[in-house]
């Protein structure tokens, strides 16, 4: 009865979202030409503006994962964002961003972290596939050890926690889930030197499939319980120290093909001041 019972202490707090938008997220802006409608959203970006919606719980640890159909053809200036993030100035934040390209050309997977409200720890990739022709499998994995994100199963990139050696990683911050379709032609293609066509209007992106497998927030009181949570479930169990062999045959296969740009290489950018996490194993 005893161990009965602390199995539910462990795992009460754990939260699973499955498949529904219109049970566990709502529209934030743009609610003109956007729409919820059961296990689908549609973003639409125009002239008049873009379009978001946001999950109704913050989580603290947990697989994130999300259908999505990226907008056709030239979307050269356009930004869909996928990403978990906390409130205000100090916020925490895990970023997946698909920038927009020229027609024929490969979109670009912009992945980014922050911890304290500061950033800077950009990589990113193409992919093996059109994302624009059918929905993909978008994970964003985030435990007490290491935040590893997927692209259909495929790890694409690892950051480990090395908080003990002094290098900001986010685990005291309940996250909420946001997707967003905007304009952001000043940087998002080329740089900024290709811009949006209006001309293509309206830009959509297509959503399914919203799945958190994730430890609820309750405020400060819930870290060590979300923690706890984590290491006693199956689903981040498996995943919880580090990743396995053919993971790691994936992920290296994948960064040496489809890498395009990784922060930690970027001397010029830091002045030869390299970020401390760059000497460290990620994976």
């Amino acid at each position: 009865m005893w161990v009965a019972l602390l199995i539910f202490a462990l795992v009460r707090n754990i939260i699973q979202v499955d498949a529904n938008f219109s049970k566990s997220m709502y529209l934030t802006w743009g609610v003109q030409h956007a729409s919820i409608l059961g296990e689908d959203l549609l973003l639409v970006l125009d002239k008049t503006s873009g379009s978001a919606a946001q999950s109704k719980r913050s989580f603290l640890f947990g697989s994130i994962e999300m259908l999505i159909k990226l907008v056709p053809g030239n979307s050269a200036g356009t930004v869909t964002a996928y990403y978990l993030s906390s409130a205000g100035m100090q916020h925490d934040e895990i970023d997946f961003e698909f920038l927009g390209n020229s027609t024929g050309q490969p979109y670009t997977v912009h992945t980014n972290i922050y911890t304290q409200g500061k950033g800077n720890r950009e990589q990113q990739f193409y992919l093996w596939f059109d994302p624009t022709a059918d929905f993909h499998n978008y994970t964003i994995h985030w435990n007490p050890t290491e935040i590893v994100w997927y692209v259909d199963s495929v790890p694409i990139r690892v950051f480990r926690n090395y908080k003990k050696e002094g290098i900001p990683y986010p685990k005291e911050q309940g996250m909420r889930v946001y997707t967003t379709l905007w304009n952001a032609d000043e940087w998002a293609t080329r740089g900024g030197l290709v811009k949006t066509d209006w001309q293509k209007a309206p830009f959509k992106a297509r959503f399914q499939h919203f799945r958190a497998r994730a430890c609820k927030w309750d405020g400060a009181k819930s870290i060590n319980q979300c923690a706890s949570n984590v290491t006693a479930n199956w689903w981040t169990s498996r995943r919880y120290k580090q990743l396995s062999h053919s993971h790691m045959r994936q992920l290296i296969w994948f960064r040496n093909n489809y890498m395009i740009y990784d922060y930690c290489t970027d001397t010029k950018r830091f002045n030869g001041q390299m970020p401390p996490e760059c000497f460290r194993p990620q994976f």
